[in-house]
């Protein structure tokens, strides 16, 4: 307890600019200000940040009118939700009118009622640890619900019943995987059970926001335990029902993995290989690890000799993977990029001990386009045998395709893989018109550019007026 107090005074120490300020700028219009939320519960866990959140007595306006005199900028598109925000020099603060929040059941926004008192807002939060403030300019801690000791025992409760919890926000049971998550903390029996037996309210909440918060837990520092909750508690089902279908009954024989529990190895792995991507959290390259199989149960079959199949399973699974992540209202952007992930997740193991022409390592480029980082990612990812002889022979053979990549970029300049005449080349030599015969001369000639690699002016011309002439 000593450290966390330690931790605490420290970072309010640090942060004593704006707490102090702004505490007494408040007080002298006669009204409270508290630093609550995730600001307080990360200066006891030693984590810093200048996003700084606050409660207070003011109404929005009179909020409002305060932070014009203190800050550079300020914004108000939380108003209806009484949060006034405002950015001065590096700290980014929002004020939030005291607030209790209800739920309509058959409505996906929350009415608002502003409330009076510090304690009665911490009470509407949704777990103890991120129900304490600290007031300010006094710097007095407030933790009426045992925040502090769920700290101390790493472990998720809500102030009050969790069924009333979740039942004024439904969106709170994803909040406690997502913490779970982001924090390794364990979530209380209690708060388990009441997300097991409600996990259907789960269905009231917008896709937005139910994405948001998917994605926040997939970045965060342990995913797997966010997800397993998902699953267990029966949410995934209704926000991301590919996942627990990856849990195939195995037969008795075993004859395949157990796709559930590869999935999120896999995942793990793609994370440990992020310092490729440079180093921070990449939702796409974790998404499409989580995704990568979906396809599977889809494609199932049982041979006759006793072996099992997935054919195809890519294809499928990037469709799936498609529908699931326009459902969850992703941007067309992410969609595409994990979609061709997952549908060219299995292209390596077409490469064999290195018998891939430089022809087949062009085209693996031009497929992968802008996602060929994260597709060397996943793919190294996706090897998950306990068999290290195999295991290493893997690694072996994709860093020899990587290095041919790399020696075929530097010669040919890959990255910017295109045919050796361009469009209006190709019209002055064949004297045609733009139109569909242009497009299907210059696919040609990037055929023969993937096959051959560079051409000369010459050579390409001559290969275009014979392709031209046998038409």
């Amino acid at each position: 307890m000593a450290d966390v107090q330690r931790a605490v005074a420290d970072e309010l120490d640090r942060i004593s600019p704006v707490i102090d300020d702004l505490g007494r700028i408040f007080n002298a219009a006669g009204h409270e200000l508290a630093l609550v939320g995730g600001p307080v519960r990360d200066a006891m866990l030693g984590r810093r940040h200048n996003d700084l959140d606050f409660a207070t007595s003011a109404r929005p306006e009179e909020t409002e009118r305060l932070l014009k005199g203190w800050g550079d900028a300020l914004w108000d598109m939380g108003r209806a939700f009484g949060t006034i925000g405002c950015r001065k020099g590096d700290w980014v603060v929002e004020v939030t009118t005291y607030r209790s929040e209800v739920y309509d059941p058959t409505s996906r926004k929350p009415s608002v009622d502003f409330g009076d008192t510090l304690d009665g807002d911490l009470g509407r939060r949704d777990f103890t640890v991120n129900a304490m403030a600290v007031l300010v300019p006094g710097r007095v801690l407030e933790d009426p619900y045992g925040g502090v000791v769920d700290l101390a025992h790493r472990v998720l409760r809500t102030p009050g019943r969790p069924e009333d919890s979740f039942s004024d926000d439904p969106l709170r049971m994803m909040r406690a995987a997502r913490f779970a998550a982001q924090l390794g903390f364990t979530v209380d029996p209690g708060v388990v059970a009441a997300m097991t037996a409600m996990a259907e309210r789960i269905e009231i909440i917008s896709a937005e926001r139910v994405r948001d918060e998917l994605v926040k837990l997939i970045c965060a520092p342990y995913p797997r335990l966010g997800l397993t909750l998902l699953v267990e508690t029966g949410l995934a089902e209704r926000v991301l029902p590919e996942l627990p279908a990856l849990a195939l009954e195995r037969d008795e024989h075993h004859r395949h993995k157990d796709v559930y529990e590869h999935t999120l190895t896999v995942l793990e792995q793609a994370i440990d290989l992020e310092d490729r991507l440079g180093g921070e959290p990449d939702f796409v390259s974790r998404f499409a690890a989580l995704m990568h199989d979906v396809g599977k149960p889809r494609t199932r079959r049982f041979v006759e000799d006793g072996t099992v199949t997935f054919h195809h399973h890519d294809v499928v699974g990037a469709k799936i993977t498609r529908k699931r992540m326009k459902a969850l209202k992703f941007s067309n952007d992410e969609i595409d990029a994990v979609s061709k992930l997952v549908e060219l997740h299995l292209r390596f193991h077409g490469y064999g001990n290195g018998e891939w022409t430089d022809s087949a390592v062009r085209r693996y480029v031009r497929d992968a386009g802008d996602q060929l980082e994260r597709l060397h990612v996943l793919t190294r990812a996706d090897c998950t045998t306990r068999n290290q002889r195999k295991a290493d022979r893997l690694r072996r053979t994709y860093d020899s395709l990587e290095e041919r990549i790399a020696r075929l970029s530097e010669e040919e300049e890959l990255s910017a893989l295109r045919p050796d005449l361009d469009g209006n080349q190709i019209m002055e030599i064949l004297q045609i018109p733009p139109g569909r015969e242009v497009g299907q001369a210059y696919h040609h000639l990037l055929e023969l550019r993937m096959d051959r690699g560079p051409m000369t002016q010459d050579e390409a011309r001559e290969a275009l007026l014979a392709w031209w002439a046998s038409r």
